[in-house]
């Protein structure tokens, strides 16, 4: 009996931690640091400049004060949301995608195609320095979490099928995402 139980907890702490998202903020110590470059742009998608910028850090209580209880999951504690469930995932308005929680520039509708996951999917970020790549282990699956660079808020994941010219798909959740329509 003792050795029935014994297999059974050990059984569902290896599912606790297999389910257990490994993204959450385990950050390189490069993003770690008080300032990050990135690429600024206007509203309209034209770059500004390069800029060295303080990184945003919040507490969570001041995050949970600022985003909808969705957007904290989403953002703060690498959760997804549902395929097909999100505002973006149909979109197909010219303009940029800023970051839910610093307004950083993330993608450009330039880049967004039609993947057919129920997430919206880019080609490519609206540039490199604004985003940031982390190791996810989470699920069992090693995959690439992709961050933004400026506040650390988890975005969704890059995967190697997209189209081309860069074969690349981020599968972004709409809920880290704020749409500013071209004018």
């Amino acid at each position: 009996m003792f050795l029935a139980a014994s297999a059974a907890t050990l059984a569902g702490l290896a599912f606790w931690q297999w389910k257990k998202p490994s993204v959450l903020h385990t950050v390189s110590a490069a993003t770690q640091s008080k300032e990050v470059t990135v690429v600024l742009f206007s509203d309209s998608g034209q770059p500004l400049k390069k800029a060295l910028i303080p990184k945003v850090v919040k507490s969570e209580d001041e995050w949970r004060k600022q985003l909808s209880a969705n957007a904290f999951d989403i953002t703060r504690q690498a959760d997804t949301e549902m395929a097909f469930s999100g505002k973006y995932w149909n979109m197909h308005e010219k303009g940029i995608y800023r970051c839910i929680c610093c307004d950083n520039a993330l993608f450009d509708s330039v880049t967004k195609f039609e993947s057919g996951t129920g997430w919206p999917s880019f080609w490519a970020p609206i540039a490199a320095e604004n985003v940031t790549e982390i190791r996810d282990s989470a699920y069992g699956m090693l995959r690439t979490a992709i961050a933004c660079t400026e506040c650390d808020a988890h975005l969704g994941h890059v995967f190697d099928d997209g189209p081309e010219p860069t074969h690349l798909r981020y599968c972004m959740n709409s809920a880290s995402l704020r749409f500013v329509k071209q004018t």
